[in-house]
This record gives C-alpha cells, sequence and structure tokens, in this order.
C-alpha cells in the first residue's frame, strides 16, 4: 500500500501543477448533502447520474461481493480484470442496456463467468456503476475530508526537533497566526509545497510578496570573471538556462563540469523531506500549525 507521505511526493515530482490527495476541510453544514459514502463517492455524484440512492447502497454491497475481486473495490481494475470505470461499454450504458448483458451472461471467452445475479442485483449493480463514473468525471462532486487528525503536541516537538522545522522558521516569528490566515487544506498544502503555494515558475502569478524569495536561482560560470546569475528556468544534464535581473533569458549547454553551474534552492529542504515524512508526521505538524492563532 502507498503511505500518504509518498503520495505527496509523487505528486510533487510527477505531476507538480496537480491538486492535493483529495484531502481538505470538513464539510460545513451547506454541504451535507455532498457527504462522503463508504465507495469514495458523494450525494451530489450520485444525484448527478440521476440513480436512487437505495440502488446505489445495494449495488455497492452486490459489486462487493461479486465483482470487486477481479474488478477492483472502486471498479479502477485489479490483476485479472479492466478498469471498468474507464470502459467504454460501461460509460456508453443507458439502462443497463450494455452492462447487464455482460453481468447477465458472462464472457467465458475472456474469464469472466455467469455470475447468478438477480435482475433486481443486475439493476443495483448497473447504478452503482453509472455512479462511479460519474463521480470520475466530474471532479465538482469530490468531498472534501477533515486533515486536521493528527496530535498537535507530537507536531510540535517534530517541528522543534526532528523535523528541524525551527532551524528556519519560528512560531512567533514567521509562522505567527498562520493558523487564522490559511485553511487546513490550504495550510498543509503550503506546508508540504511551499513552492506551489506561491508560484510554480516565474511570471506566474504570485500570492505573497515573498515569492521571488522562494525560486531557485542559479549562477553559471562561463570563465573566471564572466558568469550570469538569475532565477533558474530549466536545467538537466545538457542544458541549463535561467532568467537574469533583467528580465533576459539565457541559455546555455552543459558539458560534464563546463561551464561550472551552482544552484541555490531556498526550499531545498522542504523537498528533501517528502522523501522522509511519515503519515504521522504530516497530520502532527499540520494539527500543531493550525493552532497557531
Amino acid at each position: 500500500m502507498i503511505r500518504h507521505s509518498e503520495l505527496y511526493f509523487l505528486w510533487v515530482v510527477l505531476v507538480p501543477a496537480a491538486a492535493t490527495l483529495m484531502l481538505g476541510q470538513e464539510p460545513s453544514a451547506s454541504l451535507a448533502a455532498q457527504t462522503s459514502t463508504n465507495d469514495g463517492v458523494s450525494a451530489a455524484a450520485i444525484a448527478g447520474a440521476k440513480e436512487d440512492p437505495a440502488a446505489f447502497q445495494r449495488g455497492s454491497k452486490a459489486y462487493a461481493k461479486y465483482c470487486a475481486g477481479c474488478h477492483g473495490a472502486l471498479a479502477r481494475g485489479g490483476a485479472g480484470a479492466p478498469s471498468l470505470v474507464r470502459s467504454l461499454l460501461v460509460l456508453d450504458d443507458e439502462k443497463g442496456l450494455l452492462i447487464a448483458p455482460v453481468i447477465r451472461e458472462g464472457r467465458p471467452d475472456k474469464g469472466m463467468p455467469k455470475l447468478g445475479l438477480s435482475e433486481p442485483e443486475i439493476a443495483d449493480v448497473v447504478a452503482w456503476l453509472h455512479v462511479q463514473t460519474y463521480a470520475a468525471g466530474h471532479r465538482g462532486t469530490y468531498t472534501f475530508g477533515n486533515v486536521v487528525t493528527g496530535d498537535a503536541q507530537k507536531g510540535k516537538v517534530y517541528f522543534n526537533t526532528t523535523g528541524k522545522c525551527s532551524t528556519c522558521h519560528s512560531a512567533t516569528g514567521d509562522l505567527a497566526g498562520i493558523g487564522s490566515k490559511y485553511e487546513p487544506l490550504s495550510l498543509q498544502t503550503r506546508w508540504l509545497q511551499p513552492r506551489e503555494g506561491r508560484r510554480g515558475r516565474r511570471g506566474a502569478a504570485a500570492d505573497s510578496k515573498d515569492s521571488d524569495a522562494a525560486l531557485p536561482t542559479v549562477t553559471v560560470t562561463l570563465s573566471p570573471g564572466k558568469s550570469f546569475s538569475g532565477v533558474l528556468d530549466h536545467i538537466d544534464d545538457f542544458t541549463v538556462s535561467l532568467h537574469d535581473a533583467d528580465g533576459d533569458f539565457h541559455s546555455f549547454t552543459r558539458n560534464g563540469a563546463t561551464p561550472k553551474v551552482e544552484v541555490h534552492d531556498p526550499l531545498k529542504a522542504h523537498t528533501d523531506m517528502l522523501r522522509i515524512y511519515t503519515d504521522a508526521d504530516i497530520h502532527n505538524v499540520t494539527a500543531y500549525l493550525v493552532t497557531l492563532k
């Protein structure tokens, strides 16, 4: 099983512009109708799919009993069967006209036996699948869970000891009042991914005055006395590019250690720690930061 902390790392490295891992604030009273179900979807998704909530709940049990073993708990696919959420047959289905015959007769040639479900059970599974495909295609129906589930006191200890956060930050200095300034989900995102919380690239809209200070900078030395410095734009084994103080763009070809390239990333410690945080660390530190009112 992938840990919560590992999911955060994958998000930062592979999909920097993606939104968080479906975590967030506890729903308010106005969102009561969108309370999350046991199948990872909301009442809003059930309503949007125009399915009977009772049929959905019955379908959930039937699916878990007869289908989940192969297609996965949420129909995302399993070791021996494909994803049903991405299936064109399921996506094109209306009122079970395409799905029901497959459930009823099975597909013995593809390893799917007849399941022996009654017609009402088949209809309920169809309703459940319709809700799953609707939820997958309509992000607005996603619900937010409560991220403040950790121990604030343990978070404070981690902040001041193991996490070494206090070597750069102060609860009474730069972080004073941060718990009032940001909602829990936004706050958690900002300390885990501080650069995304400000801006990802030079020229993007900033939400704080210290945005430029959070960007990595680079100095490229071509020869003694001749160098270029500025905000890092791109770097790999073959090229390095930057924007200087005047906004001019410079790009250089790299050949091993030539030219000399020195990168300074003020947020490197945050990036490095993403490989180290445990689930408990993430939740405890967030709980502690929320208390800094």
